[in-house]
């Protein structure tokens, strides 16, 4: 499993927002654009279905996604279908009124061959090292959203 942590200036009840609402994680992920709920979901719950939209350069692809985890204020997390990929997010409040926020990822099977290969020309073999940085920069994001929002208010 890979994941990446920052601490942010902000209680979990307002970092929640920022990263249950997938329509949205285009302002943060260096590799997405954004998600669509479908299926009659209309934001975060258990069994929700969502279509994620991704890019890499000139590349674009849509993901079918399933929530898996959703715990108000707590926990969020998804499937990627094609290519059996979790991804989650865990917020934990810190003593002096912060969030510890984790973004973690995890294979659960493997995808099938034109998935792997897809993944294989687009990323140049360095797909787990770009997601990995991208995990990063996404935390820098939503930590600087959710900061600026606090300060705001």
């Amino acid at each position: 499993m890979d994941e990446a942590s920052v601490t942010i200036e902000a209680a979990p009840e307002q970092v929640w927002p920022l990263v249950s609402d997938v329509t949205k994680y285009g302002r943060f992920s260096p590799g997405n654009t954004g998600g669509k709920w479908i299926l009659g979901a209309s934001g975060p719950a258990v069994g929700a279905r969502f279509i994620g939209f991704n890019k890499r350069g000139m590349a674009r692809w849509p993901t079918n996604c399933k929530v898996i985890e959703c715990e108000q204020s707590s926990k969020f997390a998804f499937q990627v279908l094609e290519n059996k990929m979790q991804w989650g997010w865990r917020l934990e409040p810190t003593e002096d009124g912060g969030t510890l926020l984790t973004q973690w990822r995890h294979r659960v099977g493997e995808p099938i061959a034109p998935i792997r290969m897809f993944a294989k020309l687009l990323f140049r073999g360095k797909l787990d090292e770009e997601m990995c940085d991208g995990m990063g920069r996404t935390l820098a994001a939503v930590k600087a959203e959710a900061e600026r929002a606090t300060a705001a208010s």
